[in-house]
């Protein structure tokens, strides 16, 4: 599913929030798109469009981060979150 329009009514997100809000949104439909690519990408036997929608999709990876790190520097809710959720997957797998 392609999202084209905000999942969120604006006028009911305080001021405080909003910033929060559109960046969580911007990394949603990032992720959206990289579904969407690899999907295709996978449905196809043409290599060269293959190539490039598999292409495409790393680039919206790296949007995704870049939204992220935008995020992390306006949540500190969140930063903290990640680390609680990276030492529990640690736990549960022994791995780092």
């Amino acid at each position: 599913m392609v999202m084209a329009k905000l999942p969120i009514d604006i006028g009911k997100i305080g001021k405080e929030d909003l910033e929060r809000e559109l960046l969580r949104f911007a990394i949603i439909a990032e992720l959206d798109a990289v579904n969407l690519y690899e999907e295709m990408a996978n449905l196809t036997d043409n290599e060269d469009i293959k190539a490039v929608l598999l292409d495409v999709a790393q680039e919206e990876k790296t949007h995704a981060g870049e939204f992220q790190t935008l995020l992390l520097m306006f949540d500190e809710e969140q930063v903290q979150e990640l680390e609680k959720g990276k030492k529990e997957v640690e736990e549960l797998t022994g791995k780092k």
